[in-house]
């Protein structure tokens, strides 16, 4: 397997960083943004590419490409995770680093944004050689992480085991124990109670607040949820204990319907024990992912993939209320259709907020070397979510333009006047 090769960049059609952009564009538009600040926070501050030769069990030596992005640290230390796939490219780690500086501001964390990854295949690659890869990627980038500069975390492809190599090998170059370099670290090492959960509960708490604006009744609404890892299973729990019925869920095995609802603490169970599959899942009928984002539903959650709903399918979504569980799952080209249509959409910067949230907290944590109750954590992290759709929902009667829209205004207005008031450019 060679992944020495340049990133190849997707069409700009599908490219994350011009959707990004292009909703960048019109929020700065209505905020009448001027052309210097507009530069400075459309630019990332650091770009960084590093070559990782990595020893591999066969006794052969690859090379892997591992990039860092630092998008702006204005309001704070930059905060993003780090993921490991085949498809990881720059403009992705651009524009998912951009996000992250607009999600932390949206959501009044003192955290500037940023995002890694690196070009690989986990699946196919043992645990000695991913830690030996992650060991590598630390090393790299340790003139980048730190406490106070740049603070990772697990992504697609990551999760705690790695997060806990990159907090033991930070902490060995710099000969101290530095917990607070990443988050979403095991327990036992300061990691945070409440956080396996959070981005889930924040998408239900997002999706509970939309509905209250709407008036839709929770015990008379139906939901379909795409994606079935770590954040749509954990939101479809929590969705379905808020009283609506999951008619839909979804994973890379296929869809899977029950009009009469699906029991998702089931769906979970299955899930776990058929390696975090549900293909073969008897509670449901199979059903194929483009037809669960066009069912006939009140609430949809698109867990799973960016550009997941197009200019192409949108006019054939049917639900009221779309809440993005996953990063730029609604591609720029759906959002004028969708508008039209009268959806509502909770943008992804608002609606999956909650992880950061809670990795701010675990963050906190660490540096008081004092530790929360996981009711203390939901608590808190709910009456942030609350406030800050509040705070977008009031920009957009203000405005009068989408949620996605007021998200962006709100974000941007906020790092704009402290880029304002720090001066220096």
């Amino acid at each position: 397997m060679s992944t020495n090769e340049p990133s190849t960049l997707i069409p700009a059609a599908e490219n994350p960083f011009d959707s990004m952009i292009s909703r960048f564009d019109e929020a700065a538009r209505i905020l009448n943004l001027s052309d210097g600040l507009y530069n400075v926070l459309k630019s990332p501050a650091k770009q960084v590419i590093v070559s990782l030769p990595v020893s591999m069990d066969d006794g052969s030596i690859q090379v892997f490409e591992g990039y860092r992005v630092v998008h702006n640290i204005n309001l704070g230390p930059a905060k993003g995770g780090i993921r490991y796939s085949m498809d990881v490219h720059l403009d992705e780690v651009k524009a998912l680093a951009a996000w992250m500086t607009w999600k932390c501001a949206v959501s009044n964390i003192p955290f500037g944004g940023g995002k890694g990854g690196i070009k690989c295949d986990p699946r196919s690659m043992s645990a000695g050689e991913l830690e030996r890869l992650t060991r590598a990627y630390t090393r790299a980038m340790i003139d980048v992480f730190g406490p106070e500069k740049d603070i990772p975390a697990p992504d697609m492809g990551t999760g705690p085991r790695e997060m806990a190599w990159i907090m033991d090998q930070y902490s060995k170059l710099v000969g101290y124990s530095s917990p607070a370099v990443v988050t979403g670290k095991p327990l036992v090492m300061g990691g945070s109670k409440g956080r396996v959960e959070a981005t889930g509960r924040g998408v239900m708490v997002a999706c509970r607040s939309a509905m209250l604006k709407m008036g839709l009744n929770p015990y008379k609404s139906t939901c379909a949820v795409q994606g079935f890892g770590n954040v749509g299973s954990i939101s479809a729990k929590l969705i379905e204990q808020q009283g609506l019925k999951i008619l839909a869920i979804s994973d890379v095995t296929g869809g899977y319907y029950n009009p009469n609802g699906i029991n998702i603490q089931e769906a979970i169970a299955y899930s776990q024990s058929h390696g975090d599959q549900l293909l073969g899942f008897t509670g449901a009928d199979p059903i194929s992912n483009n037809e669960l984002l066009e069912l006939d539903v009140d609430v949809l959650v698109p867990a799973a993939m960016e550009d997941q709903i197009t200019g192409h399918n949108a006019p054939r979504i049917r639900a009221k209320l779309i809440v993005e569980g996953a990063n730029g799952p609604v591609a720029a080209s759906a959002d004028e259709i969708l508008n039209q249509n009268g959806v509502m959409v909770v943008p992804d910067i608002l609606a999956n907020a909650g992880g950061v949230t809670v990795s701010y907290f675990e963050w906190v944590q660490n540096r008081l070397g004092y530790f929360w109750t996981e009711e203390r954590v939901n608590r808190r992290a709910d009456r942030n979510m609350k406030e800050a759709f509040e705070h977008v929902y009031q920009a957009s009667m203000q405005h009068n333009c989408s949620l996605r829209i007021a998200a962006y205004i709100v974000a941007i207005d906020k790092v704009a006047q402290v880029t304002q008031l720090r001066g220096g450019i």
